[in-house]
């Protein structure tokens, strides 16, 4: 039994074709307007009278939009036809097509909760067409590593501070620092300056030293810690710039032309061809200077 394969050639006229669309303006525009009646639609099915009435209306809307999502993600599809595997390393283009297939998985479209959290998720899809949004979350993905340091960092200084405050003003100030979580949601709070005047005040009640506790975690908890994690979000976020800036230079420059193996392979035999002439050149030319030179005749 043979095996049906595509030609080369048919699949780079393929990918041209479909990437010709896939760049066109008009097709990016069509695609986000696509999204934006998609998450219109999400928003209608919210209001149960509304959703009643126009039940039969809203559900063909529906079909038309994962219809024109089945197409787009189709020609995405095409336009990588001479490259497959460039496809699934674009983290969006993975995105997209698990989103879109999702509508055609049985379980998933029996499941209502899980179908309206993946229709939800198709509005994410317009960070594909804002760049500014793309590297915001491309920013957010990169701060990630750095931002659970920050959150390791700032619960030890939480914890830390609970239970100095615990011991020093529990017997005093109980509904605040009756124990450990009491203590540390109401450091918390004040983490975000939420109350910072009154408990202050309320420390200085009890004791004048308490100034020092509560100057030195505001200092830690909400000048230090917040600067170094708007540090890391800068970090990543000029990171992403940097890597959209790459992304967007290598698609100028377009795929590389392909190359054609037989062509490859006459050039390595005229290449051989060549060498060996050149070095039978060279022993002929050789040999001719070792001969003995011809004498005349003897006399």
């Amino acid at each position: 039994m043979t095996q049906l394969t595509v030609p080369a050639s048919g699949r780079r006229i393929l990918a041209t074709r479909c990437r010709a669309v896939c760049e066109a303006p008009v097709f990016g525009f069509a695609v986000l307007l696509v999204i934006l009646a998609n998450a219109v639609l999400l928003g209608v099915d919210t209001y149960s009278g509304v959703a009643a009435e126009y039940h039969e209306v809203l559900k063909r809307s529906e079909d038309l939009c994962v219809t024109a999502f089945t197409v787009e993600m189709a020609l995405r599809l095409g336009a990588h036809a001479d490259r497959p595997k460039a496809f699934f390393r674009d983290p969006w283009n993975v995105f997209d097509l698990v989103v879109v297939s999702s509508a055609f998985v049985p379980f998933l479209r029996e499941n209502t909760t899980l179908l309206r959290l993946l229709r939800l998720a198709r509005v994410l899809r317009t960070a594909r067409f804002m760049p500014q949004l793309r590297i915001l979350l491309v920013a957010v993905g990169r701060s990630l590593p750095g931002t659970v340091s920050f959150l390791f960092v700032g619960a030890l200084i939480l914890y830390v501070y609970a239970m100095v405050g615990w011991i020093c003003f529990a017997a005093r100030d109980p509904e605040h620092y009756g124990s450990l979580g009491r203590a540390g949601l109401t450091l918390f709070l004040l983490m975000m300056m939420d109350g910072l005047g009154d408990a202050v005040h309320a420390g200085l009640a009890i004791s004048p030293l308490s100034i020092l506790f509560y100057a030195s975690f505001v200092l830690l908890a909400s000048f230090v810690l917040v600067n170094v994690l708007i540090g890391v979000v800068l970090n990543a976020l000029e990171e992403a710039r940097e890597l959209e800036r790459t992304e967007a230079r290598e698609a100028q420059a377009g795929p590389p032309p392909p190359v054609d193996a037989d062509q490859g392979l006459r050039r390595r035999i005229v290449a051989m061809r060549e060498a060996l002439d050149e070095l039978e050149a060279r022993l002929d030319h050789e040999g001719a200077g070792a001969r003995p030179p011809l004498t005349g005749a003897r006399g």
